[in-house]
């Protein structure tokens, strides 16, 4: 009878041990078994921030497909369908213009980086002084227009974006407001390209116009305040005149002007996931609603990689150990979603 009760026991507290230890694995691992789909930017100046959320994803148990490199309308389409599951590339109001493509399918969760995506049309700094350059106005001045021609065929040159990007709609749409067409040539090849072009166009003693946001390599290679300045627009005129007051920012480093009247709105740098897979995976939500990556990180990060270092998963596996610390809580508050 003793050695009975004393088995029983021994069992009872086998299966009591059992019955903790298997949900602490549960938790540990929430995502075991489920694939993400997951996407990136064409722009890769976010591809840094793609990798970390990955890597932090997959420390969750979860298995990641891509990211898959996708311009902005067939992703929000493929997000709003369940092809795909999410990105953190939404750059938000800038794509305010796919809304309808995606709400009620898909939604916002969390903020890579707030406010801190700024956006808007930069000279070099030289040109500006000589010609008295303050804003896109002044390219209907013939000495101006004459003075940024770079492929001689009468129009000053822009570095734009290209075709499927939410900025090129914006700029399009200011070649109309300020009726610039006869003025400016919007170049709209590879941006990196593109860019790449008139930084070495610059350094041969040109002058360059172009367009471009932050975080960007560009504003490492070419310093505004330094090498270029931020200009400004006649007068803000965007699609969505609901915005036209966030278009006028403040203490802008390196603009003619403070405030600066850009033209864009400061963006939020954002993840959006599909509505059905956030409601299976509450892990997912809580670490999209946690990580935040500072931009100078990412500056820096932008700028190692246009001196050639492109080994971008190698640069966020790096960046995660950093900031060890950091990522267990956000991964700690991830598990206890589940």
């Amino acid at each position: 009878m003793f050695r009975l009760k004393t088995s029983l026991t021994v069992l009872a507290v086998a299966l009591m041990s059992t019955t903790v230890a298997l949900p602490a694995i549960a938790q540990d691992q929430p995502g075991e078994g489920t694939t993400v789909r997951m996407a990136q930017a064409t722009w890769d100046t976010g591809w840094f921030t793609a990798q970390i959320y990955k890597q932090l994803i997959e420390e969750l148990g979860y298995t990641v497909e891509g990211p898959t490199t996708l311009d902005n309308p067939p992703f929000y389409q493929s997000v709003a369908q369940g092809d795909m599951d999410l990105w953190v590339d939404g750059w938000f109001p800038l794509h305010n213009t796919y809304r309808p493509t995606f709400e009620g399918s898909a939604e916002i969760v969390g903020a890579v980086a707030k406010g801190g995506a700024l956006e808007g049309y930069l000279i070099n700094k030289s040109a500006a002084e000589e010609f008295g350059i303050t804003s896109l106005e002044d390219f209907k001045r013939p000495e101006v227009q004459a003075a940024f021609d770079r492929n001689g065929d009468g129009l000053a040159d822009m570095v734009a974006c290209p075709p499927g990007w939410g900025c090129e709609i914006n700029i399009e749409h200011h070649m109309d407001a300020y009726d610039l067409r006869g003025n400016i040539n919007t170049i709209k090849a590879g941006y990196a390209a593109s860019m790449a072009d008139a930084v070495a166009a610059y350094n041969a003693g040109e002058n360059i116009l172009f367009y471009t946001w932050t975080p960007n390599w560009t504003v490492n290679q070419l310093v505004p305040g330094e090498d270029v300045v931020w200009i400004e627009v006649p007068e803000v005129n965007l699609p969505d005149m609901d915005l036209a007051d966030a278009a006028t920012i403040a203490g802008v480093e390196g603009c003619v002007n403070d405030p600066c009247k850009l033209g864009f709105p400061a963006n939020d740098i954002v993840p959006v996931i599909n509505s059905a897979f956030l409601g299976a995976n509450p892990a997912v939500g809580k670490l999209l609603e946690a990580v935040e990556v500072p931009l100078g990180d990412v500056f820096a990060q932008n700028a190692e990689m246009n001196e050639g270092n492109d080994d971008v998963a190698a640069q966020a596996a790096e960046w995660i150990e950093n900031n060890r610390a950091t990522v267990d809580g956000w991964l700690e508050t991830a598990r206890s979603a589940s």
